[in-house]
């Protein structure tokens, strides 16, 4: 491996490994100052990994944390703040959650049906942000924001019963599914059950990483993100790669809930999972926007989700898990652009070597030109 390369991958890797090293610290801090042990609940949640249920339950939450993060990360990658995955995963789910209810067709059609549903309702309701920014030059951070809040109501107004809501008790549901759009999990016995769809996690996960790495859109929607104006002399609009940008995140957000609501609830209710968009962003900041990093750290924060009510059990409160979750994305703020200074400093001591290196070789090939 060549020393650029090295320096590469240390300084990719230093950025999250500083991160949860001084989120742990902190969260040692915090435990001690509330009179517990600093290392007793890690030890606690560690073991809970040795369980097999739990391991289900991590990977099942991962699948979903990792399709919000990519949703997240497209945007980062264009130079975009999309905040609001999380009212496109969950336009995505309640819009599926209806089809499905009221559409009964093949399994061969009926899945594909949901999973467009959900594609498309994500994509149009984040291509309104990318319609104002390109437009009117709205800031899709408060456009986003809004429509988040937009989002919350209009899922209230759909549950009426005289719109597409069935009441359940207490409970407002847009009703069963029908079978057809279920999909089936893999079974491992009294562990439970992983959703079919943790499948469709990891193939948005290679087509993320081809899409940028290994075509031409990647190319431009990476320089544009870089620079818009170097990209739009090189032939890129950059008002086109803002709108698809917006359009592939919000499709990908839509996406986010689609292993629950096919492999287990099959229904959009008030125990549904929020607050998925806004974890996707941590997760995609720790992950650094690569598809392996957010990965991992979808896998540690459905860790710190599933394995913290152990807690409760021995005299610790399982928020601590919600304020590691915190001071990771503190830390990955602060950590990432002091490895960005170091990494800067590096490259102008090493850019300085090479420039008195070639002096000095100058010099020399003066002096014995001067000799002859």
């Amino acid at each position: 491996m060549k020393k650029f390369d090295k320096e590469r991958l240390l300084l990719a890797v230093a950025g999250p490994v500083i991160a949860l090293a001084v989120a742990f610290v902190l969260s040692a801090i915090v435990l001690l100052a509330s009179g517990k042990s600093p290392f007793e609940p890690f030890a606690l949640m560690f073991e809970q990994l040795g369980f097999s249920d739990i391991q289900v339950l991590i990977i099942n939450q991962a699948s979903m944390y990792y399709i919000a993060a990519l949703a997240v990360a497209i945007g980062f990658r264009m130079n975009l703040f999309n905040i609001g995955v999380d009212g496109q995963y969950q336009l995505g789910a309640m819009m599926a959650a209806v089809v499905g209810a009221h559409v009964n067709l093949p399994a061969a059609l009926q899945v594909p049906l949901l999973l467009l549903t959900a594609v498309l309702t994500g994509a149009f309701w984040s291509g309104i942000a990318g319609v104002l920014k390109v437009t009117r030059g709205v800031s899709e951070v408060v456009a986003t924001i809004m429509l988040n809040a937009i989002a919350t109501s209009l899922i209230a107004y759909m549950w009426l019963p005289n719109v597409f809501g069935v009441k359940a008790g207490n409970n407002n549901t847009t009703g069963e599914m029908s079978e057809s759009g279920w999909i089936p999990g893999i079974s491992l016995g009294d562990a439970g059950e992983i959703y079919g769809l943790v499948l469709l996690a990891v193939l948005l996960g290679i087509g993320y990483w081809i899409v940028l790495n290994r075509t031409r859109f990647g190319f431009d929607l990476r320089a544009s993100g870089a620079s818009t104006t170097a990209a739009a002399a090189s032939g890129v609009d950059p008002k086109r790669m803002v709108l698809t940008a917006m359009l592939i995140s919000g499709g990908i957000a839509g996406l986010a809930g689609l292993p629950i609501l096919l492999g287990d609830s099959h229904t959009y209710d008030l125990n549904f999972p929020t607050g998925i968009g806004f974890l996707g962003i941590g997760i995609a900041l720790l992950g650094r926007n690569s598809p392996v990093g957010i990965a991992f750290a979808a896998l540690l924060w459905a860790w710190l989700d599933k394995a913290s009510p152990e807690l409760d059990f021995h005299g610790y409160d399982k928020e601590i898990a919600v304020i590691m979750q915190g001071l990771i994305v503190l830390s990955v703020v602060v950590s990432y652009e002091a490895v960005r200074e170091w990494g800067l400093r590096r490259q102008q001591r090493r850019v300085g070597a090479e420039l008195a290196a070639g002096h000095v070789l100058g010099a020399q090939n003066t002096k014995e030109v001067a000799g002859r």
